[in-house]
């Protein structure tokens, strides 16, 4: 028989085993539900679209192929690049949007479910998987991108490419933090979801994603500071070259990334039925 549950009125935080031991329960209990919301989602995605899953495909290209003719029409200039300038903006542009697809993706998914969550008790973190397997579908669709760019323009592979799925994952484990971090206040503000895209449009613009690392100068140091660099630059590294420039700084920000997502995810349980009771009330 499974153990039997007592409510009391006292803050789950006040006994962090039990906490954490309910926490690896509701996840694995999450797993069927999470499987079925995200089959949903992705089936409802590409069939009401025209172009369908071409839209996985539309917005690296696009980028690409603008910032490579802004690039030799010289609107703006960029240092050497280690892989040929539309596989590097392609490939980069790839990686940006899957981390954006996680960060976004939890606010919007709770959201969405805020009708579910008032009248059904079911674990929130299906919500959260669910994305997260969206997010690994959308990205296995732009790899055949990848692979196709890398082909056509003989980029170099490194055997450190086994590698490359480790930095992704902690790539997408940055964007979900963001994602469970704003996803209450998401609830109950529409600003949040307003705001995100307006922040991520800010952000792209601080992450080497058009252009290599910068090392010197206060742009430089704003680059330095941005978490989503190093995990971003090591996974495109590994990929390719295998020659690793930001190591010591992807350790740090997937250290902190995932003492930060056991966080939030704590923050996450504690905050979501006072969120629900609010938004019920």
């Amino acid at each position: 028989m499974p153990p039997e549950l007592i409510y009391t009125p006292d803050s789950l935080l006040r006994r962090p085993r039990f906490l954490l031991w309910t926490m690896w329960r509701d996840l694995l209990a999450s797993r069927e539900l999470a499987w079925r919301l995200m089959v949903r989602d992705i089936s409802a995605q590409y069939r009401q679209a025209a172009l369908g899953i071409a839209w996985a495909f539309i917005p690296p290209v696009a980028m690409a192929v603008g910032f490579t003719l802004a690039k030799d029409a010289n609107v703006f200039t960029v240092g050497e690049t280690d892989i040929p300038y539309p596989a590097f903006v392609m490939f980069n542009t790839a990686l940006w949007q899957t981390f954006v697809d996680a960060a976004t993706g939890p606010v919007q998914a709770v959201i969405i479910a805020k009708p579910m969550l008032a009248r059904v008790n079911f674990p929130r973190e299906a919500i959260i998987l669910a994305k997260l397997g969206e997010v690994g579908f959308n990205f296995g669709i732009k790899l055949v991108l990848i692979v196709g760019l890398f082909l056509f323009f003989r980029v170099p592979v490194s055997w450190t490419v086994i590698l490359a799925p480790v930095a992704l994952i902690h790539l997408v484990l940055l964007g979900t933090l963001v994602g469970i971090l704003l996803a209450p206040i998401g609830v109950l503000y529409q600003d949040v979801s307003k705001s995100l895209n307006m922040i991520m449009g800010f952000w792209l613009f601080l992450t080497p994603v058009i252009y290599p690392v910068p090392t010197e100068g206060a742009f430089g140091m704003l680059v330095a500071l941005n978490p989503v660099a190093p995990l971003l630059v090591t996974t495109r590294e590994l990929a390719t070259t295998g020659v690793l420039t930001e190591v010591v700084s992807f350790w740090v920000v997937s250290g902190l990334t995932l003492l930060g997502l056991l966080l939030t995810w704590v923050g996450f349980r504690i905050a979501m039925p006072y969120v629900v009771e609010r938004v019920t009330s």
